[in-house]
């Protein structure tokens, strides 16, 4: 396309370029220059609490507390008595260990102590370093964002950092330690090497258009490679949300007639009472909801009220809120009673839920279903599968009161719920956060304004934005805004 383009090389219309740096607001509790302490295990009784700084005035605290001029060797422990710099009260003996900058955690000099867990014991040598001048408290999240700040961890790390320590379940600890070991760091890290490569090609013909010395094909090696970044992006955004489902747990919604065995089930995999489970049709009447790990992914389990008509307004209200919750679940688990097959109500269920879901074209992004056949143990021993042969659904069995068919059941979900959430341990990695889908997008939507542009200024001006984008998902240019509800989410000592 840029055959046809008029060269305008008026430099004054195209804006500077500038390097994007992180920024740091110089003021309140994230000022540079001062040391900040923190118990950074967990609260309560234990073996062992460790207490951390980070500041120019570590070596300081060390020193007062170990009455000590010189620190022990870098990254070593060494048993060391610490005391009051005041009264000069023992407190503990403890394992320290000095890490000067820019070789630590934060880029700044810092101290590690290992005390005895005990309240009285971490709480003196809190005070004690209290006393020491030019040390502070940390707030909530200080320590990573010095490591950010100093460019220690970028900003997706961070956030990998984040979820690893509220990571509950295998899936959501993978991910996380993917993201923390910088993996999608990385791959932004390439892409923005693309755009600034195609930048510097259209700057390139767009100052010296003319001169021989420049090659022919370089503006339709620009568009090459920009092609190929639209398609990588394409991929990325067309992860259907399963890196946020990973992070935040999938929705799985436990649906069918009454008394199907829903609340069973959903106490069966919960592995505790959620649900009260009772003979009389219409136990529940509204949507109980539970946290739980399933096959090493997170998920919310909903069990809802059997979808019938002709009932109460309670119950019936109740039902309208199951229909509302199988419109927003990621995978529905449909239950019927393999020994009532032909009931209407289960007819009903077949016709209005499942067929629709059935009907489905695999390849869509629509919701999954997973059609269960509870109460086998009712089913004639000789041919248990004969009853449901008819069905013409895919469907397993299952038995809650005798647990036959769980195994069979769980495997299913682990397929399943990889399909929806991403498998954390293949593939490239995901992204688990709305502002990362934002950024691509914003960048994939640059890129069109850069095919589309006439104008070669305007397309220098589109990759430039692009890039921007790509800056800001890894922490460049980030505002403050942006960087207070990421690290906010840390505790006092992280």
């Amino acid at each position: 396309m840029w055959r046809r383009l008029s060269v305008l090389a008026t430099r004054a219309a195209r804006a500077p370029r500038r390097l994007c740096a992180r920024r740091s607001s110089g003021a309140g509790p994230w000022a540079p220059g001062s040391t900040i302490f923190a118990l950074s295990s967990g609260q309560g009784r234990c073996a062992i609490a460790v207490i951390r700084t980070s500041g120019p005035a570590s070596g300081l605290a060390l020193s007062s507390l170990t009455a000590s001029r010189e620190p022990p060797p870098a990254r070593s422990a060494c048993l060391r008595l610490l005391r009051h710099p005041r009264s000069g009260e023992p407190l503990d003996r403890a394992l320290v260990l000095w890490f000067p900058g820019p070789q630590s955690f934060t880029g700044e000099d810092c101290v590690e102590l290992h005390v005895h867990g005990g309240p009285a014991v971490v709480s003196g040598v809190l005070q004690a370093l209290g006393s020491v001048p030019g040390l502070r408290p940390a707030e909530a999240g200080e320590f990573t964002r010095r490591a950010f700040a100093h460019g220690k961890l970028s900003l997706t790390e961070v956030e990998g950092l984040a979820d690893l320590i509220h990571a509950e379940t295998e899936a959501q600890r993978r991910q996380a330690l993917r993201q923390l070991d910088g993996e999608l760091g990385q791959l932004c890290r390439g892409w923005a090497e693309t755009l600034t490569k195609a930048l510097a090609h259209v700057e390139a013909y767009i100052d010296f258009g003319e001169d021989d010395n420049l090659e022919e094909d370089v503006l339709e090696q620009a568009d090459k490679d920009v092609r190929a970044l639209e398609a990588a992006l394409g991929s990325h955004l067309r992860d259907a949300r399963r890196g946020q489902r990973l992070r935040s747990g999938a929705h799985i919604v436990v649906t069918g007639p009454p008394n199907a065995g829903k609340s069973s089930l959903v106490n069966l995999l919960s592995r505790k009472p959620v649900s009260i489970v009772s003979p009389e049709p219409g136990t529940t009447r509204d949507v109980l909801e539970t946290s739980v790990d399933l096959a090493g992914f997170p998920v919310l389990l909903s069990d809802t009220a059997g979808l019938r008509e002709g009932v109460g307004a309670v119950e019936q209200e109740g039902v309208r809120r199951a229909h509302q919750r199988l419109e927003q679940a990621d995978l529905i688990l449909g239950v019927l009673d393999a020994s009532d097959l032909a009931s209407p109500s289960s007819r009903s269920f077949l016709d209005t839920v499942v067929a629709p879901l059935v009907a489905q074209s695999p390849d869509s992004c629509g919701q999954r279903l997973l059609l269960l056949l509870n109460k086998s143990d009712l089913l004639p021993a000789s041919t248990p599968d004969g009853a449901t042969a008819l069905l013409g659904v895919p469907h397993l069995l299952l038995s809650c009161r005798t647990g036959a068919g769980l195994d069979g059941l769980l495997q299913a979900l682990k397929t399943e719920l990889a399909a929806v959430c991403g498998d954390p341990s293949t593939g490239p990695p995901l992204l688990t956060r709305a502002r990362h889908q934002h950024h691509l997008q914003s960048c994939l939507d640059a890129l069109s304004h850069y095919q589309l542009a006439t104008d070669l200024a305007l397309a220098a001006e589109a990759l430039r934005l692009a890039r921007r984008h790509l800056s800001h998902l890894t922490g460049g240019g980030g505002t403050e805004e942006v960087l207070d509800l990421i690290f906010r989410d840390f505790c006092v000592g992280k």
